[in-house]
């Protein structure tokens, strides 16, 4: 039988593991963990099965794309953990982020919470749920994706230059620009309607017109910062919705 190895074949190095930073580490678990549960602190009880649902979708999509790529590229990770303390991060940018990160999402559950309890909004049927549960989901997968497939998914804007920062087009990018944000926007946007809250579509409007201002701040950027963007742009035209904008 003859081996059909290649032979001499040089390997692919290995990703750098550089250690996770031991503040970010924390902070993201209390993210993921921690913060879901303030939606139940606000609703004033345990007995709500979609507020349940919510959280087990956000657990597992946050927790799981880490672990893939802490296997896969785990420099990532690394970026992201110090992505808030880089020099040339774009000052505007670390505000935004402030909102889309944190304010915006705590305002969201806080409300929806108390809309629970409280009952401020009319009844919404289990349909308009469950179509909220598959946007969610949905939302959360081009997220995914989009994190998974762009090895310089930094958590603030900035070119990382000392990354060998190179335009990507793979994956959701060749089919709109910032998918990442797109995703971000559906699971905003899904949220109130899978947790019946009406009222909640107030901060999840308001975060994603924050993120749409992000989405515009970051192209132009990198526009005019990043060699090859300018030629991307002209191939993908849209940024957040294709053919619309």
């Amino acid at each position: 039988m003859i081996d059909s190895k290649p032979q001499n074949v040089p390997s692919m190095p290995e990703p750098e593991r550089k250690p996770f930073p031991l503040r970010a580490l924390v902070g993201f678990l209390v993210a993921v963990l921690l913060l879901p549960l303030i939606l139940f602190l606000s609703a004033g009880t345990w007995d709500w099965p979609m507020a349940w649902l919510y959280y087990a979708l956000y657990i597992i999509s946050g927790l799981g794309s880490r672990l893939i790529a802490y296997f896969t590229q785990p420099d990532l990770l690394y970026e992201r953990g110090h992505s808030l303390e880089a020099e040339d991060a774009k000052p505007w940018d670390k505000w935004l982020m402030l909102i889309v990160g944190l304010l915006g999402p705590l305002a969201l559950i806080v409300i929806a919470g108390l809309d629970h309890r409280n009952n401020w909004s009319p009844e919404v049927s289990s349909t308009v749920e469950w179509i909220g549960v598959v946007l969610f989901a949905a939302g959360l997968c081009l997220s995914i994706w989009a994190f998974l497939s762009n090895r310089f998914f930094s958590g603030t804007v900035r070119i990382q230059t000392e990354r060998n920062h190179t335009v990507v087009d793979t994956g959701p990018y060749a089919l709109i620009r910032h998918p990442g944000y797109a995703g971000g926007m559906v699971t905003h946007l899904a949220t109130p309607l899978m947790l019946g809250s009406l009222w909640a579509l107030i901060p999840a409007l308001v975060t994603a017109v924050v993120l749409a201002v992000r989405t515009s701040l970051e192209d132009r950027t990198l526009q005019a910062e990043l060699t090859g963007y300018a030629e991307y742009s002209q191939r993908v035209k849209s940024r957040l919705v294709p053919g619309l904008w």
